[in-house]
């Protein structure tokens, strides 16, 4: 298998130079910046392509790593050439194969392949890619080739069905970027505390980190802690009358009910023998939670 790549930013220049460390033959890159597929063919090793027919010739399979609203407009660019055998994927998380709307009919198979990890450098991003799953879908005919290129890297493959893209997406989404804002409504409770803005994010540091590891090593149920896995309910409305001193912290006192919802469900099943109602009642109700 031959690959090549359309677009040389952060996904295709991680990508490419990861599948090339281990063994893979990647073609080059084509970009409608030359400067773009010069550096990312510079950084793997490989050829800089000047028009998308010459990079789909010298390939078995095509990657579109290029931003989610260019891929059917380059799809468009490429429908008409001579597709026929060949593979083609985009790397988007939340659009499907069937982007490539009439691929099938005219020979080709394809494919959406999305590495479950944050890729936010261009250079150093594909360091990590050995501890990503990647998530598959799209023509099943030939779809053990694709599955094989990423297993083959040490990789584990999960398929999905082009319906719940958007829901796969949305999981990624809430496990890395609602992180952050997470952190943000953390540091601003910080920062009506007294502290200033780089030691909130200095302070939270250790206790983010360790609790990333701890959910790591114990699985969410086992690293659970705090007030609501003690049923802690006092602590939970002192926590809640706070929020609504501090109204500029209504964003987080929303976020605080829903999620702390979320784990009671952990808490009853850490720890079987607890009833949590009447928690569950104080974080559904707004008026009850103020009233100790």
């Amino acid at each position: 298998m031959r690959i090549g790549f359309v677009g040389a930013g952060k996904v295709g220049c991680s990508l490419g130079k990861y599948l090339m460390e281990n063994g893979i033959d990647v073609s080059g890159y084509y970009s409608r910046t030359s400067e773009a597929s010069r550096a990312a063919a510079d950084f793997t090793l490989t050829a800089e392509y000047g028009t998308l027919e010459s990079i789909l010739k010298d390939s078995d399979t095509l990657f579109l790593t290029v931003p989610d609203g260019q891929i059917g407009k380059v799809w468009d660019d490429m429908r008409n050439l001579d597709i026929k055998n060949k593979m083609i994927c985009h790397c988007s998380g939340s659009i499907s194969s069937a982007t490539f709307f009439d691929a099938e009919k005219r020979g080709a198979k394809v494919y959406s392949v999305h590495p479950l990890y944050a890729i936010s450098d261009r250079f150093h991003g594909w360091k990590n890619l050995k501890n990503a799953y990647f998530v598959v879908e799209g023509t099943v005919r030939g779809r053990e080739e694709i599955e094989g290129l990423l297993t083959s890297c040490g990789n584990k493959v999960i398929i999905t069905d082009a319906a719940k893209k958007a829901l796969y997406h949305g999981a990624a989404v809430v496990a890395s970027n609602l992180v952050v804002g997470l952190v943000s409504i953390s540091t601003k409770m910080l920062e009506a505390c007294g502290f200033e803005k780089k030691e909130a994010a200095e302070a939270l540091q250790s206790l983010f980190l360790g609790n990333a590891q701890s959910i790591v090593q114990k699985g969410m149920v086992q690293a659970l802690t705090g007030p609501v896995e003690r049923k802690d309910i006092s602590t939970i409305k002192r926590h809640l009358e706070a929020f609504e001193q501090e109204r500029e912290l209504e964003n987080a006192e929303a976020v605080y009910r829903l999620l702390s919802m979320e784990l009671v469900e952990l808490a009853k099943e850490k720890h079987k023998d607890r009833d949590y109602d009447e928690l569950m009642e104080v974080l559904r109700n707004e008026e009850h939670s103020a009233d100790f």
